[in-house]
């Protein structure tokens, strides 16, 4: 995007913010960088010069504007819809294994060397894996100090960094203001005002989107699924139980009109910015709804429940191996039958784990604390008991290996390969668990039946024939249509 001049140009002179996040301007005269919507007067077009990352920007020199705080747009959908090395390395970045395993541990995961990897990044983004690391911790830094009241050397110790130098140098650096003058101006400009009461041990914060946004089928989806003791609805939000790298998180999102509110309780401070980018991905903020909408009208068929609700997101979730065993726990049985065999699993080998509220007892269990389970004293038939535990022994010994970084057509031929694998397990884990923005569940009762309805075909095979104009987005054309339907998954809790 930041290498076609013209229609970058064009975007920040009409303040375009759906373009946000896709690139940034940085100011030659000024030596600060914009998001594209940035109110300000935009400079000269002779004055402009286009970068693809904030990390970029600031190995380049630029520091972010203070008036429209780059570093705060939501993250380039690019990543979430890709599934080559770059667009992955951008997701294990994210959820923070430059900090916990360097570079060498970054390479290794996508089976790179490490001068590879970092070729690659920086032809396609300017900048390296350690200045994209470090962009996050600048990120991650500023939001705690704007947002809590949490001591600097907690701040610091929070976002990453090594030393409270480090931290100190880094925000003057890419904001042009000290720690405690950040502070200072967050509370002149009331951003604290609007925040929700503090709870000790907790903390509030705002997970930004492209809108439109309809928390319908977002929500809806995670709460009538939600697997006691690990998830529930309470009081207009999401609440569900985190598994971290340090330690373990409570969490409650709450949707609003212009972001989603986020609540966070944490063991362990390192895994914040963890945290955050995992609520992040479950609640696929980072899409580009104006792009997947555009596509899906251009089905006079689907234009007119695009047209109703537009904005709707693919509700996907925080752990793969999780999601994955619910996906065989969910065959063939209604929704509250799943979730009550998931709280039999929960309740015998998930780990135990605080609430501040109440209400969340315990984190799902690990593929490890299920390997050894009794197939015996699982309440399914006989061939869905072996494809659990053949599932589970697969994630547990490392030769299944599902997560953001997993290539999507790898995964998806070791998944049909293990018995009790059709297409439907297979394509619903790569939809939700893996993030595949054009996971397609042809043979699904749901979608077959709103396809009919609509005057769609209805038949798998036709139905995918039908469905490649919608490509690359048939994920989200799937929440489309099954929000024809009244189940509980489509619309947020009373």
């Amino acid at each position: 995007m930041h290498t076609d001049t013209e229609r970058c140009i064009r975007a920040v002179q009409s303040k375009d913010a759906r373009f946000d996040g896709w690139f940034f301007t940085a100011v030659l005269t000024t030596r600060i960088y914009c998001r594209p919507s940035c109110p300000a007067v935009p400079p000269k077009v002779e004055n402009m010069t286009f970068l693809p990352s904030a990390a970029a920007c600031q190995q380049a020199g630029f520091r972010a504007c203070k008036r429209c705080r780059p570093d705060t747009s939501p993250g380039s959908p690019e990543w979430n819809a890709r599934a080559d090395a770059v667009a992955r390395a951008m997701r294990l970045i994210q959820d923070g294994v430059v900090d916990r395993e360097g570079v060498p541990g970054l390479a290794a995961r996508l089976g790179y060397s490490t001068r590879q990897v970092e070729r690659q990044l920086g032809a396609e983004l300017g900048a390296g894996p350690l200045a994209l690391a470090r962009a996050q911790r600048a990120q991650t830094a500023r939001l705690l100090i704007e947002t809590s009241e949490l001591p600097m050397g907690d701040v610091a110790f929070a976002a990453g960094f090594s030393s409270i130098r480090t931290f100190n140098d880094t925000v003057r650096e890419v904001f042009a203001l000290s720690p405690s003058e950040l502070r200072d101006r967050a509370v002149k400009a009331g951003r604290k005002k609007d925040a929700p009461p503090r709870i000790p041990g907790t903390i509030s914060l705002r997970l930004p989107f492209r809108t439109p946004l309809n928390p319908d089928n977002l929500f809806g989806h995670l709460a009538a699924t939600a697997v006691p003791g690990v998830e529930e609805w309470r009081d207009g939000a999401y609440r569900r139980t985190l598994r971290l790298p340090h330690g373990t998180g409570v969490v409650a999102l709450t949707p609003r009109p212009d972001h989603i509110g986020c609540r966070l309780a944490l063991t362990d401070l390192r895994d914040l910015t963890i945290a955050i980018s995992r609520c992040r991905w479950m609640l696929d903020l980072d899409a580009d709804p104006e792009a997947v909408d555009e596509q899906l009208r251009s089905d006079p068929l689907l234009a007119p429940l695009v047209d109703k609700a537009p904005g709707r997101r693919v509700p996907r979730t925080v752990d793969a191996a999780e999601f994955a065993v619910r996906a065989v726990l969910g065959q063939q049985v209604s929704t509250a039958a799943a979730r009550t065999h998931a709280a039999r699993l929960v309740t015998a080998y998930g780990e135990r784990v605080e609430d501040p509220l109440g209400g969340l007892t315990h984190l799902f269990p690990s593929p490890q604390a299920l390997a050894g389970l009794d197939p015996e004293s699982l309440a399914l038939p006989r061939s869905r008991r072996a494809t659990l535990t053949t599932l589970v022994s697969a994630l547990a010994d490392g030769s299944l290996p599902l997560g953001i970084d997993s290539d999507w057509d790898a995964a998806r031929a070791q998944l049909s390969a293990l018995p009790g694998f059709g297409p439907w397990t297979t394509e619903v884990i790569a939809m939700r668990a893996l993030g595949d923005p054009d996971a397609f569940l042809a043979s699904d009762l749901g979608v077959r039946r709103a396809a009919q309805g609509l005057g769609l075909p209805s038949s798998p095979s036709a139905l995918t024939a039908r469905a490649a104009g919608w490509r690359p987005w048939r994920a989200y054309a799937v929440q489309y249509l099954w929000a024809t339907d009244a189940h509980p998954i489509n619309h947020l809790p009373v």
